[in-house]
């Protein structure tokens, strides 16, 4: 029933990033697509003017949760460190609840090389690491948090940990979610970091 209500387009999107996930992005063929959609090949042009189109429209829709997650933090009256980590457990909390979004991160490489993607990726995975950098910073200047570690160790061990999780996941290593991979890694950095 709800489906009814989701725009064919999106319907398509959704789509191509579950084709993503079970089988990698050169698997995302305008064939593939129409048979997971169960419409002729033909259908599909009515939407995209090809798959360069729609892998255009799969890294809009993984950018967007990004600045969506970013305005609201921002907004929030709380600590430069507690930003941090509130992006890292929202980032988390979504790929638990769209695993499939896993997948555009687990790829990001392929994106990068992509030249209809190229810069939208490079721009999300920049804009996410200089907002989790910059309020690690800025706790380390306000003295939130002791500077043991550099904004940029903190940063590089935010993402590689999230990244590590996301590859263990796929390989079926570890079951846990990636909301709580995250609150257990930050629960400890807070513990060894916070001034008071």
């Amino acid at each position: 029933m709800i489906e009814s209500f989701i725009n064919k387009k999106d319907r398509i999107i959704g789509s191509a990033i579950e084709i993503i996930s079970d089988a990698g992005v050169a698997s995302l063929t305008v064939k593939n697509l129409a048979m997971r959609e169960n419409m002729p090949e033909a259908m599909l042009y009515r939407y995209f003017g090809g798959i360069d189109d729609v892998l255009v429209e799969v890294i809009e829709l993984f950018t967007k949760y990004d600045k969506s997650i970013i305005a609201t933090i921002e907004g929030k009256d709380i600590s430069h460190f507690d930003k941090a980590i509130e992006f890292i457990k929202t980032f988390a909390i979504n790929y638990t609840g769209y695993p499939e979004l896993a997948a555009i991160t687990l790829n990001y490489e392929v994106f990068l090389h992509n030249v209809n993607t190229r810069d939208m990726m490079a721009e999300c995975l920049v804009r996410r690491r200089d907002f989790v950098l910059g309020e690690f910073q800025m706790a380390i200047e306000e003295k939130e948090i002791m500077d043991c570690l550099t904004a940029e160790e903190l940063t590089d061990i935010a993402f590689g940990t999230i990244d590590r999780d996301l590859l263990n996941r796929r390989l079926k290593n570890d079951v846990r979610s990636h909301e709580r991979m995250a609150s257990d890694l930050f629960n400890k950095l807070s513990g060894l970091l916070k001034l008071s």
